[in-house]
């Protein structure tokens, strides 16, 4: 009989190397996206002419492309059985972007290469997480996740900072922009080299769709009022491109506007461990009163600031929202949907969000560009605050 613990069996286990490898395609590829992103909508704005409208057009369409397509990105991948081959095109498609950017001379070009990015990442999300749970031991399955999610963490810290330096360096945007072609190229020979995948049997089943629209009369009315506070909660929640733009508004340079995206990917990653914590001893619901609270200081700080310091604390305190409110919203879909429904809740919450997320961005391009860029922080708050209400009303 062996005297071994259980825990002295989950420290022996080692975490697979196909997890290290996804976790280092993750770095790769979002220190590229980051380093792209962080430097983009002052790109637009100063060297193609873009407007406020324009850049939140861009955005909102971006964004929410990728939540369309990752709904259903994870029922091919469980009808073909196989998740690198779709990784492979999902991360493909987004590196064999990244040139397109430097080369851009126009808008148009620019909305192409974002559209086609973010299909990519709509592509590539679901397969790789399935793919993590394929070759986890189900002991240390926690742990594995955490890696591969800490390791995409450090590369959105390391992408804006990355292009701050050489921003200093090269004070050319063009050419820094070019420079996100070798990590994403990087994360894609890693795909190719690092990461093996188990073998699945051929699928017996038809591919379904992962919304079964003649159930929704199944779901309480409990999952529809998460539904409605996800999607009013969206709609506060417009790109990041528009702090970046804020910090451009009061006089940071092109080389300095990156240090918005690497304050609120810290204060993010500095926030997500303990809002976690707190999420196994305190209900769901207070974690997100706290999260769309912080979402309503950060958008009022950045409407009334006038100085770095003050905006800056707005960017931080918008990152411990994205750390208080980030995946709590899918955990309450999950508590109230059905068992055997649960792909088409997280469907269904996706499209609302999706559509959420697009309206979200041309608002604010339409307000800043019509109004002022102070309204489009203050009607964030406004329905921030509605969002805030609305959960408020449920709980009681």
């Amino acid at each position: 009989m062996s005297s071994d613990s259980p825990n002295t069996n989950v420290e022996r286990l080692r975490i697979p190397r196909t997890i290290w490898a996804l976790g280092f395609v993750s770095l790769f590829m979002d220190l590229s996206s980051e380093l792209v992103h962080s430097l983009l909508p002052v790109f637009l704005v100063t060297t193609l002419g873009a407007s406020a409208l324009t850049v939140g057009v861009i955005e909102g369409i971006a964004e929410s492309t990728a939540m369309f397509v990752k709904i259903f990105s994870g029922a091919i991948s469980d009808f073909i059985g196989r998740r690198k081959g779709l990784m492979l095109l999902g991360y493909g498609l987004a590196a064999l972007t990244k040139p397109l950017f430097p080369l851009a001379h126009s808008v148009e070009v620019v909305f192409t290469a974002r559209f086609l990015d973010r299909i990519g990442k709509g592509i590539r999300g679901a397969p790789r997480d399935a793919l993590v749970a394929d070759v986890s031991p189900p002991e240390i399955r926690g742990a594995c996740f955490g890696l591969r999610q800490s390791m995409d963490t450090v590369g959105a810290v390391l992408g804006p900072a990355l292009a701050i330096l050489l921003m200093l360096w090269l004070a050319d945007i063009q050419l820094v922009l070019w420079v996100a072609v070798i990590p994403a190229a990087i994360a894609v020979t890693l795909i190719v080299t690092g990461v093996k995948e188990p073998v699945h049997a051929p699928s017996e089943h038809k591919f379904r769709s992962p919304i079964h629209w003649r159930a929704l009369l199944d779901f309480s009315s409990g999952y529809w009022w998460v539904v409605v506070i996800g999607g009013v909660f969206t709609l506060a929640r417009f790109s990041e491109a528009f702090l970046v733009l804020r910090a451009q508004q009061l006089g940071f340079s092109a080389t300095w506007t990156p240090l918005v995206m690497v304050v609120m990917a810290l204060f993010y990653t500095l926030s997500a461990y303990p809002a976690g914590w707190l999420s196994d001893r305190i209900s769901r619901t207070k974690l997100l009163v706290v999260g769309m609270g912080l979402l309503i200081l950060a958008d009022l700080v950045l409407a009334q600031s006038s100085f770095a310091i003050t905006m800056m604390l707005g960017v931080a305190l918008w990152g411990l929202h994205m750390g208080f409110s980030q995946g709590i919203l899918a955990s309450l879909v999950a508590d109230k949907a059905p068992g055997k429904l649960k792909g088409t809740a997280f469907g269904i919450f996706n499209l609302v969000s999706g559509v959420c997320m697009l309206i979200a961005s041309v608002l604010a391009g339409w307000l800043w560009q019509s109004i002022g860029s102070d309204s489009t922080f203050v009607v964030g708050a406004l329905l921030a605050s509605t969002a805030l209400l609305l959960l408020l009303l449920k709980s009681q």
